[in-house]
Formats: C-alpha cells, structure tokens, sequence
C-alpha cells in the first residue's frame, strides 16, 4: 500500500515536472485542476522539485528576455517579455487589474491589448529602431479584469527592412486577440532624420492577406 502510494507520487511528480517544462506559465490552480489534486499538494511537490513558483519562474524568463531587445528600453514594452528570439518569436504576459478598466463595466480597454500585441511585434525586430507602419487588428471578446494575457509573436516573412509579424493573444486557452502588424527597422543613424520630415502616407511593399 505504502509503496503504490510512492509510485503515484512519483509520477505526479514527474508529470508536474514535464508540465511546467512545456508550459512554465501555468499556475499552481492551473496546476491542480490538471492533476486532480490540491493547490497545497502542487505546492508541495513544486518544492520537493525545486521548482519556483509561476511568478518567480516568469521573472526569471523576463530578465532574460529583455537583455535581447534591441528596439525598445526598459518600461517600454506593455506586460513582462518572457521569450525572445529576434527576427523569429517571442512571448509576453499581460496581468490585467481594475486599473486597466472601464469603470462600470470591469472590461479592461482595448488600448492595453493592442500595446501588448503592437510592442511585441517592435521588440521581435532586430534592429535599433522599429516602428509600426500598419496593423490589421480583431478583437475576440471582451477581457475582465484579472485575466492573464499570454501574446505570442512570429515574424511570418520579411523583405529588406520590412516585417510581417502575427501575433495573437491567449487568455488561458481562448484566442481573444489577432493581429498582423508590418514594422520597419532601422539602424540608430539611418533612423536620424538629416533635416525636417515630409508629412507622406505610409507605404508598404507587403501585403496583409
């Protein structure tokens, strides 16, 4: 008896592990609706396994990631970066709060998910300067205060210094956001203007289909 007992932990222990490690987002509640147990019985095996908690984990992944931006500085990029691979994809997380909402409504404003989304697009290129010269944007549903964000950028194609990059929004498993966004990037210099701006309208040599 005693020893089924520590065979079943052992595998709990070892799917938890294998769990985290796909999805290092997830939370202990998460955790324990998944596995069938308490939160206190994941806590518990988290730090059997040394495993920190969903927090800590993400600041982690956040410290690392920003040491890879090139376009935008501390402070810039709405929610915390936790995966970059310039050129390629990255991943941020937005912790919504009522700070963030319509006042009677609880709905968090639509501006907090387009600055998710339009500052992962500028983080994922690879210059020293980027800017959003269009977006094509769908908003799925309402987000309530206290949702958790997950934005998942991809740079689907690129020509010369334009890039064509999606990314989409997740609150847990539902698709709420969907954007395609084309950026320009520059070198610090190129991007100097030499004198005065002409007012034209942005144009782009890729298509949005």
């Amino acid at each position: 008896m005693e020893g089924t007992a520590k065979a079943e932990k052992s595998r709990r222990r070892f799917r938890l592990k294998e769990i985290i490690k796909s999805n290092p987002f997830i939370t202990d509640d998460e955790l324990a609706r998944v596995s069938g147990v308490s939160r206190q019985t994941i806590r518990l095996d988290r730090m059997a396994l040394g495993i920190p908690e969903v927090r800590e984990r993400t600041r982690n992944l956040a410290i690392e990631a920003h040491q890879t931006v090139k376009s935008l500085v501390s402070g810039e990029l709405t929610g915390e970066l936790l995966d970059l691979e310039l050129g390629e994809r990255a991943i941020s997380l937005l912790e919504t709060d009522a700070s963030q909402t319509f006042k009677r409504s609880r709905v968090v404003r639509g501006e907090y998910l387009f600055a998710q989304a339009d500052s992962l697009a500028l983080a994922l290129v690879d210059a020293e300067v980027a800017q959003v010269i269009f977006a094509n944007v769908k908003f799925r549903r309402s987000i309530l205060a206290g949702e958790r964000l997950l934005a998942k950028g991809e740079v689907l194609r690129r020509k010369q210094a334009e890039h064509v990059i999606l990314v989409t929004i997740r609150s847990g498993a539902e698709e709420v956001f969907r954007g395609k966004f084309v950026v320009t990037g520059k070198a610090m210099l190129e991007a100097a203007p030499k004198s005065a701006p002409k007012q034209t309208a942005p144009k782009t040599a890729l298509e949005l289909e």
